[in-house]
């Protein structure tokens, strides 16, 4: 478990973490997104106790990060968006390099080297020097330290980096599983990754918690819907002054859709945010327009996220 308390961290009159709490609990696995100057990677080096707070405490698993820094430590697996690997190390050599840095007993090292070897599949680069490595494979070494003694907690800073699509989805299954045993805090610019990976999702901005919930609960409370996609069978002038009588239609957009032959995707909106799917429907049945398809148009994690921190892009 990750415990955070009105953790702060100022430089002169300039708070880069601003009274942040938050906890993730053994099993979860919490997406953490901010803009760049947010205030994250700054959060996750005072959590791993590469950086001191200026207030608050970061508990791991029971320890305080500050009052206990070894016992806390030893619960911590982390890998940093730059992986820390030694390019002119093997991997085997690069891993037992790293079980002897998290003390694990003489004995069980060969042992555990084979498993973060197996778990990472990188077992067939084990003789390769990591320089030669792709990057892709670098990332992958890196995880594999950071799983070096099974650490409890995990904080992956843009874990799929490097990695091809299929590379990505393999190692977003082996994150969901790890997720199963371990607490995990991760970081990633692919909002859509956050949303299929991470049971909660936690942004900030300026060092301050914006909000934190599930990705569902996000998209719902905050992003509501923002129009409806319609698809008909109608004359577009007919069409569109048939919408424009309706009260509170703020716009109707033609969809450059190919949706069939004699067919046309429209995107309505209302002006102000009301259910309009009832009107619409009714609309076409009294008109005659042959409606095909009918659905509300939700906002995405990123729309969310692009309004609540003023950022254009996914860049976090």
């Amino acid at each position: 478990m990750i415990k955070v308390e009105n953790l702060v961290k100022q430089y002169g009159d300039f708070r880069a973490v601003d009274d942040l709490s938050f906890t993730v609990e053994k099993g979860e696995i919490l997406g953490f997104l901010g803009p760049n100057g947010a205030g994250k990677s700054t959060t996750m080096n005072m959590i791993t106790g590469y950086n001191s707070a200026t207030e608050g405490n970061v508990t791991i698993n029971g320890f305080n990060i500050y009052d206990e820094p070894e016992k806390a430590k030893r619960c911590i697996g982390y890998l940093p968006e730059i992986p820390p690997v030694y390019p002119d190390m093997r991997v085997r050599e690069y891993l037992s390099f790293c079980t002897e840095l998290k003390e694990i007993p003489k004995k069980d090292r060969a042992a555990e080297v084979e498993r973060v070897m197996e778990l990472l599949h990188v077992k067939h680069m084990q003789n390769k020097l990591i320089k030669h490595l792709s990057k892709g494979y670098r990332q992958r070494v890196g995880l594999a330290q950071a799983l070096v003694g099974n650490p409890e907690v995990l904080i992956l800073d843009e874990p799929t980096v490097g990695l091809d699509p299929m590379q990505i989805t393999w190692m977003r299954g082996l994150i969901r599983s790890l997720g199963k045993e371990h607490t995990i805090i991760l970081s990633s610019h692919i909002l859509f990754e956050v949303n299929a990976v991470c049971d909660r999702v936690l942004i900030i901005n300026h060092g301050k918690k914006l909000v934190i919930d599930t990705p569902e609960n996000i998209i719902r409370t905050l992003g509501g819907t923002s129009g409806v996609r319609l698809v008909v069978r109608a004359e577009e002038e007919d069409f569109r002054m048939a919408v424009g009588s309706l009260p509170n239609i703020s716009r109707c957009e033609k969809l450059s859709e190919d949706v069939g032959e004699g067919l046309t995707a429209y995107a309505v909106y209302s002006s102000d945010g009301a259910e309009i799917r009832d009107r619409l429907f009714a609309l076409c049945a009294a008109r005659g327009f042959c409606l095909f398809e009918l659905g509300a148009i939700q906002k995405t994690l990123e729309d969310v996220f692009i309004a609540m921190t003023g950022e254009e892009g996914s860049t976090i």
